[in-house]
């Protein structure tokens, strides 16, 4: 099966649970969006996306991923209100949020600053915080 169409599919049956089983007048629903790959075909994705280190502006060279349109498709068709921590741009915006540039040669491999060090999963959780302390 397509990995987006299983994607679809599997988020849609949790949006019909969310649905059918949360009172929205007394539990808030969060959806973090995707977390951008940062690999195609075995190879660092970043290589063909970024052409220096730093991007001008609020566009990704590379796009959106595709599963980002399928998160949007699913949570607009729900009753229950969700808020979607969409944390996919920002964090395609943030060099340190691709590992395989800090790797073992600059080319391949991980290290794991980005995860261990303050970075792209700490904004997440500060965004996170200043809608919880902003909404009623």
């Amino acid at each position: 099966m397509d990995r987006l169409i299983a994607f679809r599919e599997g988020l849609t049956t949790w949006s019909n649970w969310v649905d059918s089983n949360v009172d929205a007048n007394r539990t808030k629903v969060f959806f973090q969006g995707i977390s951008p790959t940062h690999y195609e075909m075995g190879r660092p994705k970043v290589n063909l996306q970024w052409t220096n280190s730093t991007v001008s502006g609020s566009i990704y060279p590379g796009g959106p991923p595709p599963a980002t349109t399928v998160v949007k498709d699913v949570l607009t068709t729900m009753s229950t209100r969700i808020t979607l921590l969409d944390v996919t741009l920002l964090s395609q915006l943030r060099m340190d949020g691709h590992p395989s540039v800090y790797g073992l040669d600059g080319k391949h491999g991980n290290d794991c600053s980005h995860w261990c060090f303050a970075g792209v999963p700490d904004s997440w959780n500060e965004l996170l915080y200043a809608i919880l302390v902003t909404t009623d």
